[in-house]
């Protein structure tokens, strides 16, 4: 089996190849390629994962290139994880739309939709030259803004499937919780990409007893901390929300606070420099601690099992993943891109069954999908007007003053990668 990891030269690459090692009965690689511009990163990043999967006896190989099209030639799977503009533009996504009090997030709101543009252009390419090279290839994307960025793959046709951590983070932390191991708790996991739900948490799987209520009664204040949300709102709403709802729940203090410190990029460039020192030390085989504070908890655990289900191997039958609606919130078009509990399987993933949704939530997933339509529209497109009637549907941004002076900040910061501009 080979698979391809296009981004392959990002510091959080170690942790994604300490899963493949961990679990390679899972995942059985023959050869994984990393695929990079970025040379230097790159042969840092290709000679740890060399040591990592030494020292766990690996026996598959690890390259690495710069040339994209000799990289997927033969693949069984690519991972998409790359950052168009690096931790600097993330760090103008976060910081022009406070100038205009709005929050500054690289996955929602203004500056997500700046991400988005500058996204969709360089994922479809990288899709088609895939597919030239191995039509029967699956994607696995991991890229942000991962709802907008598969929709963008599904509807070219490609045999993509979206992945985000949220859901199997709050397997982990539930389980902890219960006593019981991550395979035992099953999420009624509902929404988009990093706007979901946890409506039921149930054990032994899509049957079994929904212990959700008991995790409030019992572990609401530790999960209220951990959502920077009120505990009384967890109770009121009966829900364990994505953390990325606190933008919408308490926008105007997060703008606040997100006014008073350093940007996340800043805080992760910084991050990336030591990461970067330490995987130039011939004698480290192993991922760093200091990773754990990068981010994307637990993806290379999904990604396997994504990964090893699509390829026919021995993933976990049901996975929570990023793909059509296909009617499956009947509130949503069918091509509709949603992240919710499917059955994965060589032919692809199929949603499973959700239960009506509550108008609470149902409303804002609507609201999203409608700025999605938007976006995409815009990232394939291009033009000023379709940016603002994208970010005056966004229901962070809605108001037209404010459509406009992001408008003009996000193509000024973004024109070097927007062909139209």
């Amino acid at each position: 089996m080979k698979l391809a990891v296009v981004g392959g030269g990002s510091t959080y690459t170690p942790e994604l190849i300490d899963g493949f090692a961990r679990l390679r009965d899972t995942l059985p690689i023959e050869e994984l390629v990393l695929v990079d511009p970025a040379l230097d990163r790159l042969e840092l990043v290709g000679s740890l994962a060399r040591r990592i999967f030494a020292k766990q006896g690996h026996p598959g190989r690890v390259t690495t290139t710069d040339d994209l099209d000799a990289g997927v030639e033969g693949v069984d799977a690519v991972l998409l994880q790359l950052r168009v503009g690096g931790q600097a533009a993330r760090n103008e996504d976060e910081t022009w739309p406070l100038e205009c009090g709005c929050v500054g997030q690289e996955t929602t709101g203004a500056g997500g939709l700046a991400k988005a543009l500058r996204t969709v252009p360089v994922v479809l390419d990288i899709a088609e030259r895939v597919r030239r090279a191995n039509p029967d290839a699956w994607i696995i994307d991991f890229t942000n803004p991962v709802g907008i960025v598969t929709r963008a793959l599904l509807q070219a046709g490609h045999k993509a499937v979206g992945l985000c951590n949220v859901a199997i983070g709050f397997q982990r932390k539930f389980a902890g919780m219960l006593g019981v191991t991550p395979a035992d708790v099953h999420l009624d996991h509902v929404g988009l990409n990093h706007l979901t739900w946890e409506t039921g948490v149930r054990l032994g799987g899509p049957e079994g007893e929904n212990v959700l209520p008991k995790l409030l009664a019992e572990h609401g204040d530790t999960l209220a901390d951990t959502l920077r949300l009120p505990r009384d709102i967890l109770d009121r709403l009966g829900v364990v929300p994505s953390y990325y709802l606190r933008y919408f729940y308490a926008h105007d203090e997060v703008v606040r606070e997100l006014g008073t410190k350093p940007s996340r990029a800043a805080e992760v460039a910084e991050m990336e420099r030591e990461l970067l020192k330490m995987y130039g030390d011939p004698e480290l085989d192993e991922k760093p601690a200091l990773l754990a504070k990068r981010g994307g908890a637990y993806y290379s655990e999904a990604a396997v099992d994504l990964a090893a289900s699509l390829l026919g191997g021995g993933g976990s039958r049901y996975q929570v993943v990023n793909t059509y609606n296909r009617g499956t919130l009947p509130f949503l078009p069918d091509d509709a891109v949603i992240e919710v509990q499917a059955s994965v399987g060589h032919a692809g993933a199929t949603p499973l069954p959700v239960a009506p949704v509550d108008p609470l939530y149902a409303g804002l997933m609507a609201n999203v999908t409608a700025y999605e339509d938007l976006a995409l529209e815009a990232a394939l497109r291009g033009g000023r007007e379709r940016v603002f009637r994208a970010l005056l549907a966004h229901p962070l941004v809605g108001q037209y003053a404010y459509a406009e002076g992001l408008t003009d900040r996000l193509i000024a910061h973004n024109r070097e990668h927007l062909a139209w501009a």
